[in-house]
């Protein structure tokens, strides 16, 4: 069973993720800089099957929703962990505050 084990920096929250531009919705220029960040701090080989995924948020601040944080994330692994996100079958996450040390601690395996 491939496992691979990431740590990654907090993404923007989901309420950050869309804009409104021109009677258009688009991507923000946050999201966008934080899933070009992740391809480059990631070099991995992709898991093919499906996927379960362990994640530990330690924020910076005593705010912030959990799953607002997942969106982004999960998305930006798009194409670095695996080929799309359809493939993640189980999530388990959880919450923490690390105001000296704000991070994401991914563990994710391919389910057989």
């Amino acid at each position: 069973m491939k496992e691979v084990t990431l740590t990654l920096p907090v993404p923007p929250s989901a309420n950050k993720y869309w804009i409104y531009a021109r009677n258009r919705v688009m991507t923000s220029p946050e999201a966008r800089a934080y899933k070009d960040a992740v391809r480059l701090l990631t070099r991995i080989d992709m898991i093919s099957g499906p996927v379960a995924v362990n994640v530990s948020v330690y924020r910076p601040a005593k705010r912030g929703d959990l799953d607002n944080y997942l969106k982004i994330m999960l998305d930006a692994l798009q194409g670095v962990l695996y080929e799309d996100d359809r493939q993640i079958t189980e999530i388990h996450a959880f919450r923490y505050d690390d105001k000296d040390n704000p991070r994401v601690e991914l563990v994710a395996y391919e389910e057989k």
